[in-house]
C-alpha cells in the first residue's frame, strides 16, 4: 500500500508561521528566507516575505551558499534602501527529487538559466523549486520566484524559467536504473563490480521516510546475496539488546516495522553483534551480522550519507556486494566511490512511482498525474505588490 499522510490543520504551516512573524514585527521590518529547492512555496508565503531565495544543487551542496546569499541579500536592500519586487509563479509539476537532480538533464541547463536571468540590478535573484511531491497538498508542486528592483525585469526573468521548465517537463526522469527491490539486487549480483549501491528510495529518510521499513533488508537476507551493507534501520529497543548483549554476542530480534505499520512490519531476524559505537548522543548504533548481511541499527532516523559513518563501524563500503542505503539519489561521497548506483522502488513513505499513488488533495490539474494537460506560465505569475503583507 502506497499513501500520502494529511494532518488536519496543517495544509501550509510555512505559511501560517511566517504570516505570524509578519504579523509580530510589522509591515517595515523586511523578511529574508532561504529555501530548500524541494519546498513548497505558496502564495501566502510569497505575500508575507520580501525576499525568498533556494538551493540550486541537488544533491545539495550549496546550503551554505544560499543561507549567505539570502543575509546578503537581505542586508544589500537595507543599506540601498531598496524595497524589492518579487514575482511568483507556481509550475503545475509534481516531481519526485529522484527524477529532477541539477547535474543532469533537463535540471543542469534550467538551472544554468538562473545566472542568465540575474545579471543587473533589476533583477536581484531567481529561483527554481522543485517542490515536496508526497506532501499531498494544494502547494504541492514546483514553482519560480524572483526578486529584483523593476517590476517588469522580475516578472520577465520569472516568466522566462517557469516557460523553460513547462517546456522540459517530459524530460524529468530517474537519473539511475530503477526497478524494483528484486530486480535491482539481481542486477547487482550480475555485474562484476563489487560495492553495487542500491537505494531504499520508498523509505528514504533525507525525503521523508520513517526509516523503520525493513522490507529491503529482508530481500538481501532472503535472497541469499554473497555479501552485503545495509544502512539502516531505526529501531531503539533492538539496538539496547544489543548493546546489553555486546560484541560477539548472538541476539534474536523483532527488526524495524513498528513506525510505518502500513509499509512494513516487524523483521525476525537472528545474528551476531560485530560492532558498537555512539557517534552522537542520543544515537547508539549497532551492527548486526545476519547470514551475509551487515545490518546498521539506529537509535534514531540516520541517513548514512558518507563514508566516515560507514567507516567508524569498520565497514569497507567496497569489500561487500551490494550496499543499500536508505535514501534516493546518492549524496556526493558514496556517488564519488560508487561503481554503480541503482535505485530500488521499495515500499515506502515516498514511493517515487507518484503516478501510482492515491493523491486527494493536490491542485489538479498537474503533470505528470495529468499527462495530457496544457498551461501557460502568463497566466500564473503573481507580482507581489509592497501593501499585499497580510
Amino acid at each position: 500500500m502506497h499513501g500520502a499522510l494529511y494532518v488536519q490543520g496543517m495544509e501550509d504551516a510555512e505559511g501560517d508561521l511566517i504570516a505570524a512573524v509578519r504579523q509580530a514585527v510589522g509591515s517595515d521590518c523586511m523578511i529574508a528566507a532561504s529555501y530548500d529547492l524541494h519546498g513548497n512555496l505558496s502564495q501566502r508565503v510569497v505575500d508575507n516575505l520580501d525576499l525568498v531565495t533556494a538551493y540550486r544543487t541537488a544533491p545539495h551542496v550549496d546550503g551554505e551558499e544560499t543561507r549567505q546569499r539570502a543575509c546578503k541579500l537581505l542586508v544589500n536592500c537595507l543599506q540601498m534602501g531598496i524595497h524589492p519586487h518579487m514575482a511568483f509563479i507556481p509550475v503545475p509539476l509534481l516531481l519526485p527529487g529522484e527524477r529532477a537532480t541539477t547535474d543532469v538533464e533537463p535540471g543542469a541547463s534550467l538551472y544554468r538559466l538562473i545566472p542568465q536571468v540575474v545579471q543587473n540590478d533589476d533583477v536581484l535573484d531567481a529561483s527554481i523549486l522543485v517542490g515536496y511531491t508526497w506532501a499531498d497538498e494544494p502547494r504541492a508542486g514546483a514553482s519560480v520566484v524572483a526578486v529584483g528592483t523593476e517590476p517588469s525585469a522580475v516578472r520577465q526573468a520569472a516568466l522566462r524559467l517557469a516557460w523553460a521548465y513547462w517546456d522540459r517537463r517530459r524530460e524529468f526522469r530517474f537519473s539511475v536504473p530503477t526497478g524494483t527491490v528484486d530486480e535491482c539486487i539481481q542486477w547487482a549480483l550480475n555485474v562484476p563490480e563489487s560495492g553495487v549501491f542500491i537505494s531504499d528510495s520508498g523509505d528514504n529518510v533525507t525525503g521523508g521516510g520513517v526509516g523503520d521499513v525493513p522490507y529491503v533488508l529482508g530481500r538481501l537476507i532472503a535472497l541469499d546475496v554473497p555479501s552485503a551493507i545495509y544502512a539502516s534501520i531505526v529501531d531503539p529497543t533492538a539496538v539496547g539488546i544489543c548493546f546489553r548483549a555486546g560484541i560477539g554476542a548472538n541476539v534474536n530480534l523483532s527488526l524495524g516495522g513498528k513506525l510505518d505499520t502500513i509499509h512494513g512490519e516487524p523483521l525476525d531476524v537472528s545474528g551476531q553483534v560485530i560492532a558498537l559505537e555512539t557517534p552522537e548522543p542520543g544515537n547508539r548504533q549497532a551492527v548486526l551480522q545476519i547470514d551475509a548481511v551487515k545490518a546498521v541499527i539506529t537509535e534514531r532516523r540516520t541517513a548514512f550519507t558518507v563514508v566516515k559513518q560507514f567507516q567508524r563501524l569498520g565497514l569497507n563500503l567496497l569489500e561487500h556486494k551490494i550496499v543499500s542505503v536508505k535514501l534516493g539519489y546518492l549524496f556526493p561521497d558514496l556517488r564519488r566511490i560508487a561503481p554503480r548506483a541503482l535505485m530500488a522502488l521499495s515500499p515506502g513513505a515516498i514511493y517515487a512511482r507518484i503516478e501510482e499513488l492515491p493523491f486527494e488533495r493536490v491542485a489538479r490539474p498537474i503533470h505528470p498525474l495529468d499527462p495530457d494537460m496544457t498551461w501557460r506560465p502568463n497566466r500564473g505569475v503573481s507580482l507581489r505588490p509592497e501593501e499585499s503583507y497580510e
